[in-house]
């Protein structure tokens, strides 16, 4: 099997399955080659538990997805996520000199660094740099201040950090599984990619990937990002009330949420029953529906809750004027929507990934969210990057020809 050089390849390493999505550019476009799903081992909320497993786990996603591809895949992306991502917002500026001056790359890339000298934790690292506004002279709202005239640039920046040990963890399980790791992607931050509109984005929107191990929240306003964070809990905790609760197995529990599980107890008819098959401990037996959706309810609430409350100390719960999107497998459970709706406020809908050129029709799932996502997003950069080079060499080519005058 020959490597493809030209292929973009994304891995989601989440608690429950492993994803590795491979696509290809044609004619400036993303086109689907291939993708692998493997379960995922060594893996806990978000974070690897145990090395050997979640790389072997990794591996075996990666060589279906090269079948599939029919290329050898030696390099990715890497989705991150978990209770130790972490935003901050920041400020900082450069002065240009007693006289007003265009602006270029160079300067804005100073503008971001002054801002992002902030005191970090020694565990701590930088994920993403995220510009929200440019002040020229004082001046907001500036998105893009490259080609201005003025005499000082500050920048309003997002800073998401995460655990330096917990991702080279990731990173390490990757390179053992043969793949090189390209960049770091904090997952919410990939799933908003695929799932959210401009319009959104401006108006104001927060988005909650729900996971298996821990949902990440996004929160874009004015077109940028105002806050990042995430809560500790999942699809597989409603997994783990219902084995608590009615005392059956893990992986009974996770077809009972799967197939009968409501957010809304007033939605399931009281009458309704289904039967609990034997998992040697205990005989078949019947429940009440209704029983379900009570466990169910309960820890829909407190995750709800928990959103909220973040979004409130993050002061970005005002700030959602087109509402909240869910996506990520826990979006897909019935009544989710309507504990969003309750407990923030505001308007919801489930986000569903923005469909590639021959994408499977499985992979347009919410679950497929970050994956795709990440795909989108190093696809936008690499179109930034070259933007940034081509516009540089205009304005050299520019000078050079107006000093020959």
């Amino acid at each position: 099997m020959k490597r493809d050089d030209g292929l973009l390849t994304a891995i989601d390493v989440g608690s429950s399955k492993i994803c590795c999505l491979a696509a290809e550019l044609r004619d400036g476009a993303l086109r689907y080659r291939g993708h692998g799903i493997a379960e995922s081992r060594g893996m806990r909320r978000g974070v690897v538990s145990e090395l050997g497993p979640a790389s072997a786990s990794i591996r075996e996603a990666v060589e279906v997805a090269e079948k599939v591809a029919g290329a050898m895949i030696a390099r990715a992306v890497v989705g991150v996520g978990g209770p130790h991502i972490r935003g901050v917002n920041t400020s900082g500026g450069i002065t240009l000199g007693s006289r007003m001056r265009e602006i270029t790359s160079e300067e804005v890339r100073a503008a971001v660094d002054r801002a992002r000298s902030v005191s970090l934790e020694a565990d701590r690292e930088v994920l993403h740099l995220l510009p929200q506004q440019f002040l020229l002279d004082h001046q907001a709202g500036i998105h893009d201040p490259v080609g201005m005239i003025g005499s000082r640039l500050e920048v309003n920046l997002h800073i998401s950090t995460c655990g330096a040990g917990l991702v080279q963890s990731v990173v390490t399980a990757a390179n053992r599984a043969g793949v090189e790791v390209q960049d770091t992607i904090y997952e919410g931050v990939a799933s908003a990619e695929g799932v959210l509109s401009a319009d959104e984005r401006e108006l104001g929107i927060c988005l909650a990937d729900i996971g298996a191990g821990s949902t990440e929240i996004i929160v874009y306003y004015e077109g940028a990002v105002a806050h990042t964070a995430v809560v500790p809990i999942g699809g597989d905790h409603f997994t783990n009330d219902l084995a608590v609760g009615l005392h059956i197995s893990v992986a009974n529990a996770e077809r009972l949420k799967i197939e009968h599980g409501n957010a809304v107890v007033t939605s399931v008819p009281q009458l309704d029953q289904i039967e609990l098959p034997s998992d040697g401990e205990h005989e078949p037996r019947m429940v009440s529906l209704r029983l379900v959706a009570e466990i169910v309810e309960a820890r829909a609430t407190e995750l709800m809750k928990m959103v909220r409350d973040d979004l409130r100390n993050g002061g970005v719960l005002e700030a959602l004027g087109a509402g909240c999107v869910l996506t990520g497998g826990g979006a897909l459970m019935p009544g989710m929507l309507d504990a969003a709706e309750s407990l923030l406020r505001v308007q919801a809908r489930v986000g569903s990934p923005a469909p590639i050129s021959r994408l499977p029709q499985q992979l347009g799932s919410p679950e497929f969210a970050s994956a795709l996502g990440m795909l989108l997003y190093t696809h936008r950069k690499m179109q930034s990057r070259a933007g940034e080079e081509t516009s540089l060499a205009a304005r050299i080519r520019t000078r050079l020809f107006a000093g020959s005058l």
